[in-house]
């Protein structure tokens, strides 16, 4: 190794004030973000007895929440790299903690659609800015675990999502909203105290930003310009519908082919899963920051090789009939598949101009909304179709061979800045 290796070495190795202050503040941002916009579906009971409503408009309120949030991803984006990172996270909790507590005060259908429409544009801001953060203050050694963590509170923010349905039972569906809200205001003004970008004199990204001009229209046609980026771009599309699709059909096909009753089907998709995806999100980050020290696109291939793993679990899963084997297949699949997660935002520093890294995830995360969005939708229809979920395991199993090779394709050049 030449002493400027060593040197450059040295220097990653020195993460800046603060690097882990940060992480820990947007862990509890991240679950509270994903809390809030999923506990409305554990109180379809309590909402729809106080507001009358059919099936389908109680669907359309998450529908609505998650088209808002995935067509204005790109500009939320944009909005992170253009201005404060940090100040753009803080607002984003700000003003979707006070729309979470508005929501409590809807009075007819109409009116919670509205809330949630608002609730969309205010979470757009947060995943694209929060990640960008990271990675400006965790540079090569560890940015992988870094975002693992963080992402780790979003999964577990998810999975806490059951208590608005306990609460709303012991209380009403209003008061949920009405804590929940409070809480968030509360945590944003404990964070403005701390949360700070990274001062200019630390990071090349902040002297680029001072001296080109942002332009969101530039930053597109750069970032579509780019191989590497597009073949990420197919990945994070193909991976999103084979995950929403898993997610949205496992607790049916854990109850039709193995004869399970509604809760304990449902008990078997989640329980297991959501904690094996947490265990591959902290290894997988781990791992992929070890492999890069010798490797220079080891998070590229670690999850293709988790999908290597992945992939076969699922083609197995579909068709045992020993019950044991398909919880720990799905399992297996859970914790290699999530070593796409820790990743994705080291992956785009390596491809994207550092002054486009918050706008190029608001485009990965429109794709994997609206394409996640329609997958479950499409899996209704050929259930419809009378086609049996083994077989659509096994073309997901396919699937995910493809976003391997895709990721293995995927060899962007060495930047100067040695990320």
């Amino acid at each position: 190794m030449s002493l400027i290796s060593k040197s450059a070495t040295i220097k990653e190795s020195k993460l800046p004030k603060g690097a882990w202050l940060v992480v820990a503040l947007l862990f509890f941002i991240g679950a509270l973000n994903y809390l809030d916009r999923i506990m409305i579906t554990t109180m379809r009971s309590s909402i729809i007895n106080a507001m009358p409503m059919s099936d389908a408009q109680f669907g359309l309120l998450t529908s609505a929440f998650l088209w808002t949030y995935g067509i204005l991803s790109p500009f939320a984006g944009f909005l992170a790299d253009k201005f404060n990172r940090s100040r753009v996270v803080i607002g984003s909790l700000f003003v979707w903690s006070i729309v979470t507590w508005l929501t409590a005060y809807s009075k007819t259908f109409e009116q919670l659609l509205a809330t949630r429409i608002l609730m969309g544009i205010s979470e757009a801001c947060y995943i694209p800015a929060s990640l960008a953060l990271i990675a400006d203050y965790h540079r090569s050694t560890t940015r992988s675990l870094a975002t693992g963590i963080h992402m780790t509170g979003i999964y577990i923010g998810s999975s806490l999502g059951f208590l608005g349905g306990l609460i709303a039972e012991n209380h009403t569906w209003n008061y949920v909203f009405i804590f929940f809200g409070c809480v968030g205001v509360v945590y944003s003004l404990v964070v403005l105290l701390f949360l700070r970008d990274l001062p200019k004199s630390k990071t090349n990204i902040d002297i680029e930003k001072s001296e080109n001009k942002i332009n969101f229209f530039a930053g597109i046609k750069d970032l579509f310009r780019r191989g590497p980026f597009l073949l990420m771009l197919g990945y994070w599309g193909l991976i999103a519908i084979i995950g929403w699709f898993i997610i949205g059909w496992l607790p049916t096909y854990y109850k039709e082919h193995f004869n399970l009753s509604q809760s304990i089907a449902g008990l078997y998709a989640t329980g297991y899963l959501y904690p094996a995806e947490i265990v591959g999100l902290l290894s997988g980050g781990f791992l992929a920051d070890m492999w890069s020290r010798t490797n220079r696109l080891a998070r590229i291939q670690l999850p293709a090789l988790g999908l290597c793993i992945a992939a076969p679990c699922i083609f197995l899963a579909s068709g045992t009939t020993i019950l044991t084997f398909a919880i720990i297949a799905f399992m297996v699949y859970g914790t290699t598949k999530s070593f796409g997660d820790p990743n994705m935002m080291p992956m785009l520093c390596m491809v994207a101009d550092p002054r486009y890294r918050a706008t190029g995830y608001g485009i990965l995360n429109f794709f994997a909304t609206i394409i996640g969005g329609c997958a479950i939708y499409a899996g209704g229809i050929l259930r419809d179709s009378k086609i049996d979920l083994s077989k659509m395991f096994q073309f997901a199993a396919f699937a995910m061979i493809i976003c391997a090779i895709l990721l293995f394709m995927a060899r962007p050049k060495p930047r100067p800045d040695g990320e």
